[in-house]
């Protein structure tokens, strides 16, 4: 399933590869005309933003807050502070560590690893999703590795030990030697976990409450109008990478696409041209792309948004879905290891399946495309970031009032801090 690799696997001095061919996209909100109240209520907030993302347009500008904010540098490097937002964000609030798809029926799993809990994720043959501690309740083996797969049950490759896929134990070996072993008591090691709008949330506290349907807000109906359920899983590969908030800082805006992206990004999206929305603490970037010239002069009902907008969903702390209007869909999931690396799963989706060579070209090309321009244009910046903190320890660095998502992150991350200090 996973394929890793670092900007820094390159050795120095090598040229930076010539990026891979742009790959084609189609839009699939055009398309859809599903009549279900989701699915109404997330086109008409598309036809909103398209004609938010046109003005724009028309006077070269683009979303500004008030103010421009500080972040010290200090807090990307303090190995203390790093602990208490681990113990404030990920071990507090619901983590969003799978897509439904990726678990596309009875009898599937994904497996990771998150801050050194092993997570298994399961769908029973009931359909119903679980979570749990992926350690054996007789030893503490490792039951599947890191990936997705199927299984009808999970077999401790240790000593046999076998568990379903709700994480009740079924099975022990030469169990007549061993001595009875109450199943109850040792079933794995359970994890709050919840399904919404495609999109699996587990908690790393196994005591934790969490309402799901708050946490989303208004914005789970856009999300359960996108269909994210309904598409296919296609391929995962990971990427190592920097501090989790240095990595984050580069989803979060679109104001680099000219400098850092000229061959790539900048040539389908305009730079420094977006529209932005909050829900709690989500947000959403709606860069614009450069079709929107050609129907900047047609009447609204006209134009289909997923020609104007590159809409780019981002649940906290570290989701970010692109092209979530298309029919190819790239997801990101930043994982923090330690205070100074964290590792990025990029996981591709399909609107519809690839059957021919033909469409397992364009997925592949497309999945190529986006692996590369993250790694050699947007990580390997980033990495460079990384090793200069040090040297601007006390100084601080300066997000512009036309890098919202931005301020919003490290506001939330403050507030959260702030809250688990009382």
């Amino acid at each position: 399933m996973v394929q890793i690799t670092s900007p820094e696997d390159r050795a120095a001095g090598d040229e930076r590869p010539l990026p891979p061919p742009a790959p084609e996209y189609n839009s699939w909100i055009g398309q859809n005309h599903s009549t279900d109240a989701a699915s109404v209520a997330m086109r008409e907030d598309a036809a909103e933003l398209a004609e938010r993302v046109i003005e724009h347009y028309r006077n070269n500008t683009t979303h500004e807050v008030e103010e421009q904010w500080t972040e010290p540098v200090d807090h990307y490097l303090d190995a203390d502070r790093w602990l208490r937002e681990m113990d404030a964000v990920h071990r507090s609030v619901p983590l969003p560590l799978a897509m439904s798809c990726e678990l596309p029926g009875p009898g599937t799993y994904k497996a990771l690893d998150v801050l050194g809990v092993p997570i298994l994720i399961t769908r029973d043959r009931k359909g119903v999703v679980h979570a749990m501690i992926n350690a054996c309740r007789h030893r503490g083996a490792e039951l599947v590795e890191p990936g997705c797969g199927v299984a009808k049950r999970i077999t401790c490759p240790y000593h046999a030990w076998s568990y379903d896929l709700s994480g009740e134990l079924r099975g022990v070996y030469a169990e007549k030697t061993f001595g009875d072993v109450p199943r109850e008591k040792r079933s794995l090691v359970q994890l709050p976990v919840g399904e919404r709008a495609g999109i699996v949330f587990v908690s790393l506290d196994p005591s934790a409450e969490h309402d799901l349907d708050a946490w989303l807000g208004d914005l789970q109906p856009l999300l359960e109008g996108l269909r994210f359920a309904d598409c296919h899983h296609y391929a995962t590969r990971e990427l190592t990478s920097p501090n989790w908030k240095v990595t984050l800082d580069g989803y979060l805006e679109t104001y680099h696409f000219a400098s850092l992206h000229t061959k790539t990004v900048f040539e389908t999206n305009f730079s420094n041209m977006m529209a932005h929305d909050t829900w709690g603490p989500h947000q959403r970037l709606g860069a614009a792309l450069r079709p929107v010239a050609d129907v900047v002069d047609l009447p609204p009902d006209k134009r289909d948004p997923g020609d104007v907008v590159g809409a780019i969903y981002w649940l906290f702390p570290g989701l970010a879905i692109a092209g979530t209007w298309r029919n190819k869909i790239a997801v990101s999931i930043v994982i923090p290891r330690s205070a100074t690396e964290s590792v990025t799963q990029q996981i591709i989706l399909l609107r519809e399946p690839a059957v021919t060579e033909e469409e397992r070209h364009a997925a592949d090309q497309f999945g190529e495309w986006f692996y590369e321009v993250v790694r050699d244009e947007d990580y390997a910046t980033t990495y460079g970031v990384q090793r200069g903190l040090k040297a601007l320890a006390g100084t601080d660095f300066v997000f512009g009032r036309n890098e919202p998502g931005l301020q919003h992150f490290h506001r939330t991350i403050h507030r959260l801090l702030d809250e688990a200090s009382r």
